[in-house]
């Protein structure tokens, strides 16, 4: 197996080659080897990930309460966001499974998802905090803007909604006015029209956060 391959996938080249080699050593393999898996790299990683995450929310996103920045941290490095991360990199390329993990149907989401928090361990380990931080967030910013506008957040729809007809009922209409991108990465364009008046527009990677966008400039616009 060819380390340096992934090396350049995460952008990092180890010291320590084994170190790398441990951080994608899968328990079954360690028990049929006799070696160290990655269990112990992905307790510090998983600690690693939550402090870089919590110091960038914390830095650029200036208006969000502390109950949103833990809703936008949660969803930015769950499960399923680290298994992002590790399709992005071919992680599965390159782990080390034992023989019965190697006959199940693919590598297990949660495994790779390990594996991410291993990796970060190994880059702090094997170098500084420094490097760590940068693969954290070359891998997240975007799943932490996303997260930031529609995860748990402000209402912007039901905040406009409730500034507008204060005084009495107004028409609101959402417009889904384009449609791009292939069926699994789709982004859509939303135009708000309040009593016949086009307003702003917004984009997201669904109706729903395009139409939430859109609020929210809208809401920025009547300040």
């Amino acid at each position: 197996m060819n380390l340096e391959v992934f090396e350049k996938e995460i952008g990092y080249t180890f010291t320590d080659k084994s170190l790398l080699k441990k951080a994608l050593t899968h328990t079954s393999y360690a028990y049929e080897k006799k070696v160290e898996s990655y269990e112990r790299l992905e307790y510090l990683g998983d600690s690693i990930l939550e402090f870089i995450s919590s110091k960038y929310l914390y830095q650029n996103y200036k208006g969000l309460s502390e109950g949103e920045m833990t809703k936008v941290r949660a969803y930015s490095v769950c499960e399923d966001s680290l298994y992002t991360v590790a399709v992005k990199h071919n992680f599965s390329d390159f782990l080390f499974l034992g023989k019965s993990e190697q006959l199940s149907h693919g590598t297990k989401k949660a495994i790779l998802a390990d594996t991410v928090e291993a990796v970060i361990a190994a880059i702090y380990l094997d170098s500084n905090l420094e490097n760590a931080e940068k693969f954290i967030l070359d891998n997240i910013t975007e799943q932490i803007e996303y997260a930031s506008k529609n995860v748990g957040m402000k209402d912007y729809k039901t905040t406009l909604q409730e500034k507008l007809q204060v005084h009495g009922d107004v028409s609101i209409k959402y417009n889904i006015i384009s449609e791009t991108g292939p069926d699994h990465n789709k982004e859509f364009t939303a135009e708000l029209v309040i009593n016949n008046k086009k307003m702003q527009t917004g984009t997201g990677k669904s109706k729903k956060a395009a139409e939430m966008e859109a609020a929210r400039k809208t809401l920025e616009e009547l300040k």
